[in-house]
């Protein structure tokens, strides 16, 4: 009968056996330190020398670990999570490419670190229970967008101490909030100086909520265009910068001012709408009526006629949003003066 030969298996092997997945003991044991040294190094390097966190890290390449994420919640009080949270209701956070472009630009900021990204979606009422989970640690920190003025988020993120950036400049004027913004205004201005470069004279416009900075400030830029060139600035209706918004505004708008030649709309959505009504109406675009739009998220190339537009960056906009948050995460620096991008307007056939 021959003799079969076994070879010992070195100690940290021996531990692992047929278990699956190493611990911390090997760690520290294949390092060669305190399993407390092995976890300091694991969760932040705090009161770690050099050589024992490069011991450490070595160990845990050659072992495969995966620190405990929940274990090392307990220790650093972090949660390795942030926010996004978005006070709409459902069936718009899924249908509007603005937020989207909110969760593209989001995504690549954080692409590079270990956190992940929560949806929150704040239902019409649901404000209380969205601060509540905000407030009781199940995120390291917040991008809050599409913000209205009764959300009151602003106050509850002030109040908690929680690291946020606001993308679109929240309405409290009394708070200095880290925020990431369009200059709005000067978009409704340049959309309606070029309606007016182009012969129009009845010139309205479809606003945005009135309880949104984005809404405020693109009418106040339509308006302030108006009046500078002598214009009424009369025809007026508000949406939602949905497609079903832009339609009930159009409706109520050309039913008071049945005269207009030319139409800004607030978001591309709207505009979609007004376009719709505009053609049950025998009104042709642009030839009766020029139309443009704001956002440029891919709704406007599918349009007929294509729709002139302004630009709304927002997949930029978030990931300098999402930059700004990681910042604060990591304890540098971050300046609470507002990021404000440049529109620009894209000329097509609908003007």
């Amino acid at each position: 009968m021959s003799k079969s030969t076994v070879t010992a298996a070195p100690p940290v092997a021996r531990q692992l056996g047929r278990a699956g997945a190493p611990t911390l003991d090997q760690v520290a044991e294949l390092a060669g330190v305190s399993r407390s040294t092995a976890s300091r190094a694991i969760n932040g390097g705090l009161r770690v020398s050099p050589e024992a966190q490069t011991a450490v890290d070595r160990a845990i390449a050659q072992l495969g670990f995966t620190p405990n994420r929940a274990a090392r919640s307990l220790v650093t009080r972090r949660t390795d999570s942030v926010a996004l949270v978005v006070p709409e209701p459902d069936e718009r956070v899924l249908s509007d490419p603005f937020f989207a472009g909110t969760l593209n630009g989001l995504s690549v900021a954080l692409a590079s670190t270990d956190l992940q990204l929560v949806l929150l979606i704040v239902r019409p009422g649901d404000n209380a229970r969205a601060t509540r989970y905000l407030r009781n640690g199940h995120v390291d920190g917040a991008i809050v967008v599409s913000h209205h003025e009764d959300d009151s988020l602003d106050r509850a993120l002030a109040d908690s101490g929680l690291p946020h950036v606001f993308v679109g400049r929240p309405l409290e004027g009394d708070r200095e909030v880290r925020h990431v913004d369009l200059d709005n205004h000067l978009g409704g201005r340049i959309a309606t100086e070029h309606l007016i470069a182009r012969g129009r004279r009845r010139i309205a416009t479809l606003a945005g909520p009135q309880d949104m900075a984005a809404g405020l400030d693109r009418l106040v830029g339509w308006r302030e265009a108006l009046r500078a060139a002598g214009l009424p600035d009369d025809a007026m209706a508000s949406g939602d910068f949905t497609v079903a918004g832009g339609m009930a505004a159009a409706t109520d708008l050309l039913d008071r001012h049945p005269d207009v030649d030319a139409l800004f709309c607030a978001s591309d959505l709207m505009a979609v709408g007004a376009m719709g009504v505009l053609t049950e109406r025998g009104r042709t675009v642009p030839g009766d009526v020029a139309v443009v739009g704001f956002d440029d998220l891919g709704v406007a190339d599918s349009t007929k006629p294509p729709l002139t537009t302004v630009t709304n960056p927002v997949v930029a906009m978030a990931r300098r949003a999402g930059e700004m948050l990681v910042d604060q995460l990591a304890g540098r620096s971050t300046p609470v003066e507002p990021v404000i991008f440049v529109p620009e307007l894209v000329v097509r056939e609908s003007t």
